[in-house]
């Protein structure tokens, strides 16, 4: 019933993703209250809510903040929470064509946001499509959609201010055959004075890279001030030296991006440049940052040792890992001003461990190896269900034989929409052992993903309102 559906409208769920491709919706917070998100952020709520009224839908724009999309009749609410905002992209970031215009090779259909997450809301739109025209059901459905997901969730917090909560949800953004634990999320800076011996720094480049990404560039420009002939610095592995004058370089360091929640699929520019700054400074401050462990791929080991000053009252296990994974974190930021300089890292906490002890162990060791002003600015709780709930096992049940396998539900390092509602969790639509293209250069979703997951949400659709 679905499947045939999906078919006779491949070619129009291809052309509203690829229109939707089009805007330019990194979420930028304005006093204009027309458009808090930004005019581009504004352009695709719109975009979508016309398409939706046009298919026969009921609409609603809350205050430009968001919007959602309802059909059916009933008491209860079933939601699909998903966002229209993505991360930043430019050309200039190696991807093969324009992020912004969406292009077709090999099967896949490339372009910012075509599986973060404008591909899954077109193909939860259609899912509804089908539905719609084809069941019977008791309840309404309703698709809300975000435009501040990748920042701060003020969306969802706007809609949560006066809009009706659904009392069962998934969340198109992540993983099949379903998420029913999502880490911890804490975003962390960490400011002190800094220097460097004979140099005076004139300035960094990498203040601006979003705390969810494994930053791809990073910069230092430096100035010689000492008495004797400047040291040279040689270029080495992902390091380019730039000689702006006879006493004046710039360092610059390049890497992988890719999402915070996989920093192992990326190489972090900042990492590379502070290694490489050790090899010509004896730096206090870079060293400690080195030794607290802000720039491992995998869990920081110091939040467990012994032997550095105090008895940590945690347990390794609790901390570093549990049935979520392990602790990760992702330096975003390296930005000096005024003689300070300040770093802002992305964490992620396996779901049975306190944000607060992670913070303390934090401000904790930094007090030790120096006078580091320690900050917690972003966090989010993790979000937990368990395996055999009604809601995980329905839906992984429908994926299973959508897809004729017998997977098991997952954890994941990302933070979706899913943790922002009770009795809600992340359903696709990257498919089990495939690449995860979020935040990546030349993102992309498959077109097979693209069709089978809007068959797939159909269903769901269906048996959670019927």
């Amino acid at each position: 019933m679905f499947k045939e559906f999906v078919n006779k409208n491949k070619d129009i769920i291809i052309d509203t993703v690829s229109n939707l491709i089009k805007f330019n919706s990194v979420s930028i917070e304005t006093a204009d209250t027309s458009m808090p998100f930004g005019k581009e952020c504004k352009e695709a709520l719109e975009y979508t809510l016309n398409l939706a009224e046009n298919m026969g839908f009921r609409t609603k724009n809350i205050d430009g903040y968001c919007g959602y999309v309802e059909f059916g009749e009933g008491d209860e609410l079933v939601g699909i929470i998903g966002h229209l905002d993505v991360v930043p992209a430019d050309i200039k970031d190696g991807w093969t064509s324009s992020p912004f215009e969406a292009t077709i090779r090999d099967n896949k259909l490339y372009g910012r946001g075509s599986i973060d997450d404008k591909g899954p809301v077109v193909s939860a739109l259609y899912a509804m499509k089908a539905v719609a025209e084809n069941c019977k059901i008791n309840k309404r459905v309703r698709l809300i959609l975000g435009l501040n997901e990748e920042k701060a969730w003020k969306c969802i917090e706007r809609y949560k201010q006066t809009e009706e909560i659904p009392t069962i949800a998934f969340s198109p953004d992540a993983n099949f055959p379903a998420i029913y634990a999502e880490k911890g999320i804490l975003s962390i800076s960490l400011k002190n004075d800094f220097s460097l011996d004979n140099f005076e720094i004139i300035e960094t480049d990498c203040k601006n890279n979003a705390i969810n990404v494994v930053p791809k560039y990073a910069s230092i420009t430096l100035k010689y001030t000492g008495n004797n002939t400047m040291p040279k610095f040689q270029e080495s592995e992902n390091i380019v030296i730039e000689n702006l004058d006879n006493s004046t370089i710039k360092i610059v360091s390049t890497g992988i991006a890719s999402h915070a929640a996989h920093p192992e699929l990326g190489k972090n520019a900042i990492y590379n440049l502070v290694n490489y700054l050790l090899k010509y400074f004896k730096n206090e401050y870079l060293q400690t940052l080195l030794h607290l462990g802000i720039f491992e791929i995998e869990s920081p080991e110091f939040l467990s040792r012994k032997d550095i000053g105090y008895a940590t009252e945690f347990e390794e296990t609790s901390v570093i890992q549990d049935e979520s994974g392990i602790l990760t974190s992702n330096i975003a930021s390296f930005d000096y001003e005024n003689g300070k300089l300040t770093i802002k890292i992305n964490l992620r906490v396996p779901v049975k461990t306190k944000l607060d002890d992670i913070i303390l162990q934090y401000k904790r060791l930094a007090n030790i190896f120096e006078d580091v002003e320690v900050i917690a600015f972003s966090r989010q709780e993790p979000l937990y269900i368990e395996k055999d709930s009604f809601l995980v096992t329905k839906l992984v049940d429908i994926f299973n034989k959508a897809t004729c396998s017998k997977r098991e539900p997952i954890a994941i390092g990302g933070g979706t929409y899913a943790r922002a509602f009770p009795n809600c969790i992340a359903y696709g639509p990257t498919m089990p052992n495939k690449q995860d293209m979020c935040h990546q250069v030349d993102e992309y979703i498959e077109l097979d993903s693209l069709f089978l997951s809007t068959e797939i949400y159909a269903e769901a659709i269906y048996e959670l309102a019927k």
